[in-house]
């Protein structure tokens, strides 16, 4: 099987590449609401960034930059 011309690789990966950053994106902006119910359910980022083991400015940072706009 022959392998095709550079440029067609090439336009193919950044094809996939594109669909795999908005994909990423579509992701963070789940993952921050699903953090936002946490902490709305646990009463605070803080309570929620405890109770996973992550820093509270990480949480709130996330949950501020993907759930707005």
């Amino acid at each position: 099987m022959e392998t095709p011309p550079w440029r067609d690789r090439l336009r193919t990966e950044d094809e996939l590449l594109e669909q795999l950053e908005v994909r990423a994106e579509q992701a963070r902006r789940r993952r921050a609401a699903a953090l936002k119910d946490g902490a709305d359910e646990l009463g605070s980022v803080y309570a929620l960034a405890k109770d996973l083991g992550l820093s509270w400015t990480a949480v709130a940072n996330a949950i501020k930059k993907y759930t707005t706009a």
